[in-house]
């Protein structure tokens, strides 16, 4: 059994592990047919294997990823999507009118409608209505500018701007 299980996971402790999980699986559930009492135990045991590398690969994947965003590495494809849409934001940016553009810039980088109000110069109240229209001429020039960039329609964006 031990051999079996070596032989497909081609680690001496798992085999080790998992030859002791197939004696405690027939100890526990034994086989309903002792007939075949062998190839039930090589069964169970292929099983086992199978599952702890389905595992493995699981977990070998999630510490990747974890060890990407620590590390700052992104895959190249979403590197590359990324630039794409911080270029069409930068061109909608610079498309805008400047006080909907400073005024967008300030409220994405977190202020208060009163820190906008005061920086350019309108009043309060009237900081939601200016934001707003800023918002959906931002959304007009972004589909636009996106539908000339021969991209796939359809996809979402986060310019975290909208």
């Amino acid at each position: 059994m031990y051999r079996r299980l070596y032989y497909l996971l081609g680690e001496r402790a798992a085999a080790e592990d998992l030859t002791q999980e197939v004696f405690l699986k027939l100890y526990r559930q034994p086989a309903r047919e002792r007939d075949n009492l062998g190839g039930w135990l090589l069964r169970v045991a292929a099983n086992l294997a199978y599952n702890h590398l389905r595992g493995e690969g699981r977990r070998r994947r999630r510490e990747e990823s974890q060890y990407r965003e620590e590390a700052g590495v992104i895959p190249l494809e979403e590197a590359v999507i990324r630039g794409q849409e911080a270029r069409l934001v930068h061109q909608c940016l610079a498309r805008l009118p400047p006080r909907d553009r400073i005024c967008l810039l300030l409220k994405d980088a977190g202020h208060s409608y009163a820190e906008i109000a005061a920086v350019i110069q309108v009043d309060r109240n009237s900081v939601g209505t200016i934001l707003a229209r800023a918002r959906r001429h931002f959304a007009s020039l972004y589909s636009e500018l996106e539908g000339r960039d021969d991209r796939v329609s359809g996809r979402g964006h986060s310019s975290g701007l909208s």
